[in-house]
């Protein structure tokens, strides 16, 4: 059973700031693309943003672009998501996720708890 387990969650008024970590078993962080997805109230799942196992490449939703900033902390095993300039809308459970494919897919092989994001007025 692979464990991902996220931290950093809570609440944050807008405009604010929240880091998020997800550490992973050393094999997953080693040799698997990792991410994150998340899920607003009443909404599919959507695709937050990926880094590759080398840390070579990031990807980004639309939303998350310019706004968020995923990295890979070697020293840890763990995978980062610096969210700036959070807005109502990021309300949501997000979740880790890691992927066997050099690339983040839209259907990850493992998946964490999730931690909730809440941004208040």
């Amino acid at each position: 059973q692979v464990q991902l387990l996220e931290s950093g969650g809570g609440m944050v008024q807008a405009g604010g700031s929240l880091r998020l970590s997800c550490a992973a078993p050393e094999e997953i962080f080693s040799n698997y693309a990792m991410g994150w997805f998340r899920q607003r109230p009443g909404m599919d799942r959507e695709f937050v943003a990926s880094i590759t196992w080398s840390g070579s490449n990031t990807y980004y939703g639309p939303f998350a672009k310019g706004r968020f900033t995923i990295s890979r902390d070697s020293a840890k095993n763990a995978v980062n998501l610096q969210m700036n300039s959070l807005k109502l809308e990021d309300t949501a459970v997000y979740y880790c996720t890691a992927d066997k494919h050099e690339r983040l897919s839209m259907r990850p092989d493992y998946w964490g708890q999730g931690t909730q994001v809440t941004v208040s007025s």
